[in-house]
């Protein structure tokens, strides 16, 4: 039976850093529910200078074992981008009960990013590849002034949206669409840009206005740029046919608005 790191006078490795490639039927998976605060970080996944999400539970999980870790996350947020129970996946070769990962993990890592809680899974869940859809909401602050606990939280838009004209046009996106003028590139183009968005709710309480989109997918900046074009329409900017006409177009064409990332948040995985 494995000993309790504390024994060990650190947290620290019970095996050499190679002993789960050697062993790897000892090894298993563990998948996590993360929440952050994007504000501080580079996105989700790893860059060089290791400010990243991914880094910083990389290298928790790391510190614990003291064996290199992989973290797979069921998606790839942005630079600013929040979420609230973001999934993800490792494989383990130390066993500890829940409740300790999340305590381990938690007083390694930054105040801004938290292991909610964790629970050991089969070998064959893959955190995005098992994922059947995804929930965002975006947040939109429509008042003059933006209140200093908003910040960074929401998109500060000084002007009275027409909730009327931004539902109607959220309504456009509902159904399978090819969303290729909806979404930016990462340096490659998409195999895919066909994505099913199954509902958009636009609710507003007091200036503060939520846009929460579900789907099976979601493109690189999709919903920053649904968004961007959504409150061009509640502004009277854009009409919504030239929504419609962007949408069965597929083509990237000009003048897009995407929305800025700190007002987005990534709700859910489902799975």
């Amino acid at each position: 039976m494995i000993s309790d790191p504390k024994s060990r006078g650190r947290v620290g490795a019970l095996r050499r850093p190679d002993a789960a490639a050697r062993h790897p039927y000892q090894a298993r998976r563990l998948k996590l529910i993360v929440a952050y605060d994007g504000a501080p970080f580079a996105g989700w996944q790893s860059q060089a200078h290791g400010n990243t999400i991914q880094d910083h539970l990389e290298r928790a999980f790391e510190r614990v074992t003291s064996v290199r870790a992989r973290v797979q996350g069921a998606g790839r947020t942005d630079a600013g981008v929040h979420a609230l129970a973001q999934c993800a996946h490792t494989d383990v070769s130390k066993f500890l009960a829940l409740a300790r990962w999340v305590e381990a993990l938690n007083a390694l890592l930054p105040p801004a990013i938290r292991v909610l809680r964790c629970r050991y899974v089969p070998r064959d869940f893959h955190a995005r590849l098992s994922a059947k859809g995804k929930i965002y909401r975006y947040r939109i602050w429509s008042a003059p002034v933006l209140p200093p606990f908003e910040y960074r939280r929401a998109w500060h838009i000084p002007h009275e949206l027409d909730l009327k004209i931004l539902k109607s046009a959220a309504k456009r996106f509902i159904g399978i669409h090819d969303f290729a003028s909806f979404a930016a590139n990462r340096g490659k183009p998409e195999k895919n840009t066909i994505r099913t968005i199954h509902s958009v709710r636009v609710q507003q309480k007091g200036p503060c206005v939520t846009i929460e989109f579900e789907g099976d997918g979601f493109l690189y900046k999709m919903v920053r740029l649904i968004v961007g074009s959504l409150v061009r329409c509640a502004l009277g900017k854009m009409r919504i046919e030239a929504i419609t006409a962007r949408l069965h177009s597929g083509e990237i064409g000009s003048a897009r608005l995407a929305a800025p990332a700190e007002g987005l948040f990534l709700i859910r995985v489902r799975y």
